[in-house]
């Protein structure tokens, strides 16, 4: 009897041989096992050969005058090998699940506007479709929303040119570009205002934002215009930032995305685009990374979704 492997050591096993011994086993003959394979005798029994010296040696059989019998150690492998091909068959149908998006999973991340429309009218029709792909959401700044991606515990993030975030090194699929609005509480000299207004005309004005500074955030609007915009109040969520604009403490840039859910005091003027939209808003996915299926139709999704989304009044 040949040494048995050490312990430490992982030995190469071949699938094609447990799959042969499963079949002798089964039928009891290394023919029987043939016909089932489809291979000749001696094909079966050079497998049974080869896999008894991957694993030390011992004989997983014994040749009777008429088929064969498992031996001590044939008893010990069979569980480890009906395992290895139970697995293996589990991995071929979670890989076909994947491939034909009825399984797997996406991971993905949107900034907070995003999240007001956009992100769930493409998630409803996703899940529509895909019922059984396990989904995961998480919100975020757009830079903190990149760290997560670049990690690999993001497979796409819909993210935003606001922040300033280094965008050059990701795959940029572009959703849309977005206008800008400006809240004004309803009894303000604009809220009646036809057409859009030019940012200069609220250059005296008191300004609610989520930073002091402008730089890299909706406010740099109001630099590129020629003046340094008054932050009276820093607010960071948006709900919170229409009640100090209900109450008369300011105003604010409001991104179209968030335009439809407004409340009835406040009123949204249009602002003027001049020299381009406000943001591009893109899906962001690693470059290199291939996406998944699952990744690709909910890229699709998206993309109908900004076709619902821009032809909303608000939008138009």
């Amino acid at each position: 009897m040949g040494a048995m492997p050490n312990q430490h050591e992982f030995p190469e096993v071949s699938t094609v041989w447990l799959r042969a011994f499963l079949e002798v086993a089964r039928h009891g003959s290394f023919t029987g096992a043939g016909r089932a394979l489809g291979w000749t005798q001696s094909a079966v029994s050079r497998q049974i050969a080869t896999l008894e010296a991957a694993l030390g040696g011992a004989p997983l059989f014994d040749r009777l005058p008429r088929g064969v019998r498992l031996t001590e150690a044939g008893r010990v492998l069979v569980p480890y090998a009906e395992a290895v091909a139970e697995s293996l068959h589990d991995a071929v149908r979670e890989l076909a699940a994947v491939r034909e998006v009825t399984g797997g999973r996406l991971r993905f991340g949107a900034f907070a506007t995003a999240d007001a429309g956009l992100v769930p009218q493409a998630l409803a029709v996703f899940r529509a479709r895909r019922p059984r792909v396990r989904v995961t959401r998480e919100e975020g700044l757009t830079p903190a929303l990149l760290e997560r991606l670049a990690a690999g515990h993001l497979d796409l993030a819909v993210v935003s040119t606001t922040g300033r975030a280094p965008l050059e090194s990701y795959e940029l699929h572009h959703l849309l570009d977005e206008s800008l609005y400006v809240a004004v509480p309803a009894a303000h000299r604009l809220a009646r205002h036809e057409g859009p207004v030019r940012l200069g005309e609220l250059a005296d004005a008191d300004w609610i934002s989520g930073s002091s500074r402008p730089e890299g955030t909706l406010l740099d609007a109001a630099l590129r215009q020629g003046f340094r915009p008054r932050v009276a109040h820093v607010v960071g969520e948006w709900t919170a930032k229409q009640g100090y604009v209900a109450a008369g403490l300011g105003v604010a840039l409001v991104p179209a995305l968030a335009a439809g859910s407004v409340r009835p005091d406040v009123r949204l003027v249009p602002v003027l685009d001049e020299g381009g939209p406000a943001r591009a808003v893109y899906a962001a996915t690693v470059r290199g990374r291939s996406l998944s299926p699952a990744g690709e139709e909910f890229l699709g999704a998206l993309r109908a979704a900004v076709v619902s989304v821009s032809s909303s009044p608000t939008m138009a």
